[in-house]
């Protein structure tokens, strides 16, 4: 992943608030205020969407990101925006909100229980 695709996502996110971004699983995630919002694959950034949010990505003909699971299709809750967005933070502005609003919504993960031994 290129920093300057970082660099021009932290300017983007800017009036909403700082990011940062940290290696996962072959791509990085977008973190905006402890949470993840986004993940970044082969240079392409994808939003955190849920049940209230995929309708908007859907009218906007989005598409959720898929990965291949040892040769099966398991489309994933981070989804494509319009291409316009990438051009300003007002554009970029409603798109994110929305994945921040998906992020908040998610419900702490489960504490893992103990081993035994």
């Amino acid at each position: 992943m290129s920093n300057g695709l970082i660099e021009h996502l932290r300017d983007l996110f800017e009036p909403l608030g700082p990011i940062s971004a940290r290696a996962m699983f072959g791509g990085h995630g977008l973190y905006f205020d402890g949470m993840i919002i986004g993940i970044i694959i082969e240079d392409a950034l994808y939003l955190k969407v849920d049940e209230q949010t995929r309708p908007r990505f859907e009218a906007a003909g989005s598409a959720p990101y898929v990965y291949d699971m040892r040769g099966k299709p398991l489309p994933l809750s981070y989804w494509s925006f319009p291409e316009e967005a990438m051009d300003s933070p007002q554009a970029m502005r409603p798109w994110a909100r929305l994945a921040i609003e998906a992020a908040r919504r998610k419900p702490p993960p489960k504490p893992r229980g103990k081993r035994s031994r």
